[in-house]
Parts: structure tokens; C-alpha cells; sequence
């Protein structure tokens, strides 16, 4: 089954230097139907405004998956790690036993990301963070794994969670089709572009709850970035 989760049905939340759209609900007053995905819980498109950012805050017990989508962002946590962030680009940080960090906008346009959370499989990790880049040259028609909790995912970012991250870059009129554990859910936005999955047509930035489905399929009517969790 398909669950559309349109851009316009989106909580939202205008801060000034931080606009977000929650594809989850985080708060009693939001939409009930847009509930967690086995461990999915949260997928924030934060945009974040040139000289802004969230200062140090801490986490636990929480595997926190973020995907720049435009712009350049920074890194600071406790562990003593700092990095920056590119588009295209994946962070992944543990929390486990607890970890403060920074994040902020260090370029010169909004910047705007994916922030997903995820329940670990077992409390009270080591924390730790990693980032890495995404593939200069994907495989033509496949997503590719960018993270994941499960070992024979060669290559990708390991988090502590049984899910997976997965991206695709396509161009106007290709398809593709990608197996899926009916027994677990997916969750996938269009970064960009517009799509169609399963026939059904997707605008761009919105996402889809995917339950009990086997395999979908998806032609790109443009050219189309897409962001996608396994989960369970």
C-alpha cells in the first residue's frame, strides 16, 4: 500500500532562521496519520538560513541520519569531531550513552537538509559520527546504499538500526525497479523532480508510506533525486 504524504499536508514550523516541514508527526497537535515506521520516527526538511544554525544540544539513544540537500553544512560534537558537510553529502552520528553537537549553515546560500531519526536496535552505544559523500558515479537504475545497520551493506555508513538509507539520481525518462521486504516499511520524498511509483504520481519534495509491497517501480518524468528509508 501507498501513503502519500503530500508537501502541503506536511506539519510546518517557521523559526526565521529555520523553516521545517516534518514528514512525521512530533507533536500531539500533529497529524495523526503520519505516524513512525517500525524504528523511523522523524524526517525533518530543514531549511536552515545563511548565518544560522543550532547550537549545542545533546542526544541519546537516538541514530541520527542527515542528507544535505543544498549548501554546506558544519559539524562540531563533544566527541571532538568537526566536519563539513556537502550537498549530496551523508552524516551519521550514534548518540548511545550521549553526545552534544552543533550544526550549522556554512555557506552562502539556505541550506537545506534531510534529518532522519531512528530507534536503535540496543540502548547505550559508544557514541560516534561519520560522514561520507555520495557516490560520484552511482550505479545507473539502482538506489545506493548510503547507510545502514545491516553488515553485508558493504561501503555504507553503519548505524545501529535495522534500516537502511538508500539515494537515487535519475533523468528524465528513465525506470527503475526495486525489490522490497513486504514484512518491513519504506519511506520515500522526491528531493527533486516529479515521479511516478507504482503508477501514482509524486511531486516534487513530497514522500510516500510504503507497507506491504513487494517491489515498486518508478519512471521519472524529470530529472529527480530521491531519498529513501527501509525500515524493520
Amino acid at each position: 500500500m501507498l501513503t502519500h504524504r503530500r508537501w502541503d499536508s506536511l506539519d510546518a514550523a517557521d523559526h526565521g532562521w529555520l523553516r521545517a516541514k516534518y514528514h512525521f508527526r512530533v507533536t500531539p497537535s500533529g497529524n495523526p496519520m503520519h505516524r513512525a515506521l517500525g524504528p523511523l520516527m522523524v524526517w525533518n526538511d530543514d531549511e536552515i538560513a545563511v548565518d544560522g544554525g543550532f547550537p549545542f544540544h545533546g542526544h541519546r539513544n537516538v541514530e541520527i541520519v542527515t542528507y544535505v540537500r543544498q549548501g554546506v553544512l558544519g559539524h562540531r560534537d563533544t566527541l571532538g569531531s568537526e566536519g563539513t558537510i556537502h550537498s549530496g553529502d551523508v552524516q551519521v552520528m550514534s548518540a548511545g550513552t550521549g553526545i552534544r553537537h552543533s550544526e550549522f549553515n556554512r555557506g552562502d546560500v539556505p541550506l537545506k537538509v534531510y534529518q532522519i531519526w531512528l530507534q536503535p536496535r540496543e540502548a547505550d552505544g559508544q557514541p560516534r559520527w561519520a560522514t561520507k559523500p555520495f557516490p560520484a558515479h552511482p550505479e545507473a537504475g539502482h538506489f545506493t546504499v548510503l547507510a545502514s545497520g545491516y553488515a553485508d551493506d558493504d561501503g555504507a555508513l553503519p548505524i545501529r538500526a535495522d534500516a537502511r538509507l538508500l539515494g537515487v539520481k535519475l533523468h528524465a525518462g528513465d525506470t527503475i525497479h526495486h525489490k522490497l521486504d513486504p514484512s518491513g516499511d519504506a519511506y520515500l520524498v522526491v528531493a527533486a523532480g516529479s515521479i511516478g511509483i507504482n503508477g501514482e504520481l509524486m511531486g516534487s519534495l513530497d514522500g510516500v508510506a510504503i507497507t506491504n509491497v513487494q517491489s515498486i517501480e518508478i519512471f521519472a518524468f524529470e530529472d529527480a533525486e530521491l531519498v529513501m528509508v527501509e525500515a524493520g
